[in-house]
């Protein structure tokens, strides 16, 4: 029997990068001379990637943003956070020791994120943590990217997993109904870049700490969904 695989989120859920990419957002707005945002007021749009940052930034000066110029401060965006991985991103507290506890149960560790792949790998790298896991996917990847269940499905594939014997944590809507619409259970994280409480996207469990993502914890979502 194939051994149970957990699929994390990246930022939001295992590693905070919340820090680093405001960083490269503030880089960006300056080259439009928009002031440097809040990272209270921001830090829920996170999740939502650069260029919905980049918008939501120029929005709030009520300033329009015209294709190029769009693309063009998106690709200052991701060089700057591109040359400053890992930065001041770090794992949230627990994930290593969770790592360490689904291996040492003989679990199969994978990530599946709408962060660009080169980036995931490097953050990944930059911070030790490439060896724990079998596949890391990311949204260019595939040809489809999360909430389109093929990604989810596809890196557990790639990871040498079986869909029917996993789990998935997350921190965001998207993740959440990606899960859902794979017939796979979704544990949510309530510390992500969200700006709803994933209780709202109603997870088969939500969690504030790592420590609470326990072996029986995941046989239980993995063992009702085969039901």
């Amino acid at each position: 029997m194939t051994q149970p695989i957990i699929v994390f989120d990246l930022d939001g859920t295992l590693i905070d990068t919340a820090p680093d990419l405001l960083d490269s957002l503030n880089h960006s707005l300056a080259a439009s001379e928009i002031a440097a945002v809040d990272e209270a007021g921001f830090r829920r749009f996170v999740g939502h990637g650069g260029r919905v940052m980049i918008e939501r930034a120029h929005a709030a000066h009520q300033r329009s943003l015209a294709v190029e110029e769009h693309d063009r401060l998106l690709k200052l965006f991701l060089d700057h956070y591109t040359l400053n991985i890992p930065g001041k991103s770090r794992p949230y507290p627990g994930v290593v020791e969770a790592i360490a506890r689904f291996e040492e149960a003989g679990y199969t560790l994978a990530i599946c994120t709408n962060k660009y792949e080169a980036n995931s790998l490097a953050l990944i790298e930059a911070l030790g943590l490439t060896k724990h896991f079998a596949a890391i996917a990311g949204q260019d990847t595939f040809a489809f990217r999360k909430p389109d269940p093929r990604h989810l499905i596809e890196t557990i594939k790639l990871a040498g997993g079986d869909p029917h014997r996993a789990l998935m944590v997350g921190d965001s809507q998207t993740d959440i109904d990606t899960a859902k619409a794979a017939g796979i259970p979704v544990v949510a994280v309530d510390f992500g870049y969200t700006d709803r409480h994933v209780r709202e996207f109603e997870p088969s469990a939500v969690i504030s700490h790592f420590d609470a993502l326990t072996l029986d914890l995941a046989q239980r979502l993995i063992a009702a969904a085969g039901n």
